[in-house]
């Protein structure tokens, strides 16, 4: 890790509202990848969707692939790949291969799918979705571990003596995350393998006030299959938009947010259960939106992270087109400008430092006046004001 700390970065769906060109809505999300790199972001998670107009990345392998070979330190992961959609051996197999291509910057982000429309094309019953995708993970950990070859048979997938013909780059794998939602399948699938956790209930209406609960749920399921759960590998996935004061921010957010949920999730999806009438307003209330000045996000964060009681290791924002571009891409420099040191150990040393000057100020910069002073009595020059070099009379710091 190149820094101590919090870990920052989006959760990359993408929501594109309908209209928009397509052809270039991808291309600015790949965009949009490069310039958090630019800016120290340490992670992003691209979406797999196949319905519905608006995320419109089908294949999060194909966008990390290409955002691989334009940056240079961003981890790139599926935010998630639906297992159910794809026998476990493929995605294994791909995910081994952008483990090498990207150095070692891929990671591989699990779930069941989350649009039912998606299913349902592919005639995938939602009542199996959630244990498909337990058995699927099961069969890529059995790969992944590259010991015996893998048997295995499913009323949808079989493995016979089946190995991965590469081994990861990443020794003994990449990282791999299960995404929870709404039910404990998720923390519960991640739990039995010991895996990362990916909250997406982080964002959603109530969902802070359960993350603990969550937290200590997948510990005791771990705890029965012989793993354990790390706490730098839990993620909390969230609104967030920054602008230089609260006002302004709400003002570049609210026309955007209102589209969004009257359009994709109102007349498109129907408002599903966990979406609010009012998503902005109330996730403003219950913390689950992050919207104003630098301090009212840090303040934010600060307060999301109290209700894991003990800490995350990072946290995600969905990436939004609320405001419009430039103001997005503003919102996303202020915050690694002014909040992300906050939470990464990164302004300890120098304020430590700027503190020790102020403190030692006469001891140190006195003599130099002096010298200054000194030079131009020996060059025969009268001496000139000083004025702006003078040194305030200073009690107990004087060294």
């Amino acid at each position: 890790m190149p820094h101590a700390g919090l870990k920052f970065g989006i959760f990359l769906a993408p929501f594109h509202r309908l209209g928009d060109n397509p052809t270039l809505a991808l291309a600015r999300d790949i965009e949009l990848l490069v310039a958090l790199d630019a800016l120290g972001y340490d992670e992003a998670w691209i979406g797999e969707h196949h319905s519905a107009g608006w995320e419109t990345i089908a294949s999060p392998e194909l966008i990390i692939a290409a955002a691989a070979e334009r940056t240079k330190h961003i981890r790139l992961g599926s935010g998630v790949t639906s297992l159910p959609y794809h026998h476990p051996f493929l995605v294994a197999q791909r995910f081994v291969q952008l483990d090498h291509m990207t150095r070692g910057r891929a990671m591989l982000g699990c779930g069941p799918g989350a649009l039912v429309s998606d299913a349902y094309m592919m005639g995938i019953e939602a009542r199996t979705q959630r244990p498909r995708m337990e058995e699927a993970l099961a069969a890529i950990m059995a790969l992944l571990a590259c010991e015996e070859p893998v048997t295995m048979k499913t009323e949808w997938f079989e493995l016979r003596q089946a190995r991965l013909h590469l081994a990861p780059y990443t020794h003994p794998r990449f990282p791999i995350s299960v995404a929870s939602s709404t039910t404990p399948a998720g923390a519960l699938a991640a739990a039995r393998h010991g895996l990362g956790l990916i909250s997406l209930g982080a964002g959603l209406p109530g969902g802070p006030q359960k993350l603990a609960d969550q937290w200590r749920m997948a510990e005791a399921e771990a705890a029965k299959h012989g793993k354990t759960m790390d706490r730098a590998n839990w993620r909390l996935v969230v609104n967030m938009h920054c602008a230089e004061d609260d006002a302004r921010a709400m003002a570049e957010v609210r026309h955007g947010e209102r589209l969004e949920t009257e359009s994709y999730f109102g007349e498109t999806l129907g408002r599903p259960p966990t979406r609010s009438e009012d998503p902005l307003g109330d996730g403003l209330r219950a913390g689950t939106t992050l919207v104003g000045s630098p301090e009212t996000v840090a303040e934010g964060i600060a307060r999301l992270l109290a209700f894991t009681e003990g800490g995350a290791g990072g946290v995600l924002f969905r990436s939004h087109e609320w405001a419009d571009r430039e103001q997005t891409l503003r919102s996303y420099e202020l915050f690694a400008r002014w909040v992300m040191p906050r939470f990464q150990g990164s302004l300890r040393m120098p304020a430590q430092s700027r503190d020790w000057c102020v403190a030692n100020r006469e001891g140190i910069f006195a003599p130099n006046l002096a010298a200054l002073k000194q030079a131009f009595v020996d060059a025969g020059q009268p001496v000139p004001e000083m004025d702006r070099l003078r040194l305030r009379e200073r009690g107990p710091g004087r060294a």
